[in-house]
């Protein structure tokens, strides 16, 4: 029983990362134009969009394009993330989303003619922080790991190195919507890609304890 348990959870660990079917994925808030070629998305991100709730800048708004698939536990996903920015707060990015009260989107974000790593985490109010980068980048990827109720962010511009961005509350055992966004607060919309989208599923953290404590 004990080789069972171990052989169950060692294949469990050493899953490989796959693509996820972007056609098979659901829109919320779908922009007027997109298509996706070789597991490719291309959006034309919706005009005057955005999510944030309340805090700050006191008022709330939840209708830019997010395409998603839904997990029910703990998983990591990642995406290279690409866009034509031109005004203030253009931005694009991964998400994680229960809710209207609860979500966090992560991504690039074009704030005052520079690049930034931004990362907003909702729980009923919006908080927004940013890493300013010295110079505009090509494309990021950005890697988000969710583990019991924690999610950890991460960037890179390579898909090699990987730098922790942030680790905040997301509350576990309930289903995630998780996929990629776009917004444009301010301007009159842009182009915006995400390429190489992969998610793969994690076994529970607390099952697998469960079963190195009660092996039989």
């Amino acid at each position: 029983m004990k080789i069972f348990i171990l052989t169950l959870t060692t294949l469990a660990l050493s899953m490989t990362l796959s693509a996820q079917t972007l056609e098979k994925m659901q829109w919320f808030n779908e922009p007027e134009n997109w298509t996706i070629k070789n597991n490719s998305l291309t959006m034309q991100v919706t005009p005057q969009s955005d999510y944030w709730r309340i805090s700050h800048y006191g008022f709330t708004v939840d209708d830019a394009p997010f395409i998603y698939t839904t997990r029910g536990g703990e998983f990591e996903v990642k995406v290279k993330i690409s866009g034509d920015y031109k005004v203030r707060f253009d931005q694009a990015g991964l998400m994680l989303r229960i809710d209207k009260e609860n979500y966090i989107k992560a991504g690039i974000e074009y704030v005052e003619g520079k690049y930034n790593l931004s990362c907003v985490v909702t729980h009923h109010t919006s908080d927004w922080s940013v890493i300013e980068l010295d110079k505009p980048v090509e494309a990021v990827w950005i890697k988000a790991v969710r583990r019991l109720d924690a999610v950890e962010i991460f960037y890179s511009f390579d898909d090699v190195n990987y730098t922790m961005m942030r680790n905040c509350w997301l509350a576990d055992n309930s289903p995630v919507m998780v996929g990629m966004m776009a917004a444009c607060p301010d301007g009159n919309g842009f182009e915006a890609r995400f390429e190489s989208f992969q998610i793969k599923h994690l076994p529970d953290q607390r099952r697998l304890e469960w079963l190195k404590n009660n092996a039989e």
